[in-house]
């Protein structure tokens, strides 16, 4: 049989579940910065140029 102190830590894992969806569904949404999406072009451009060197 369930105690009120096992009820208490399942509801507050519950809580922070759903706090960690919550933060993690909005970082997922945010834009990625400028300078990422710039480093992340560079870095395909040198992975396509040593590709094409092999």
């Amino acid at each position: 049989m369930a105690t009120g102190k096992d009820e208490d830590a399942a509801r507050i894992e519950e809580i922070i579940d759903q706090n960690l969806k919550l933060v993690y569904s909005d970082l997922v949404q945010d834009e990625l910065p400028d300078r990422f999406k710039d480093l992340l072009a560079v870095l395909k451009a040198q992975d396509a140029g040593g590709k094409a060197q092999k």
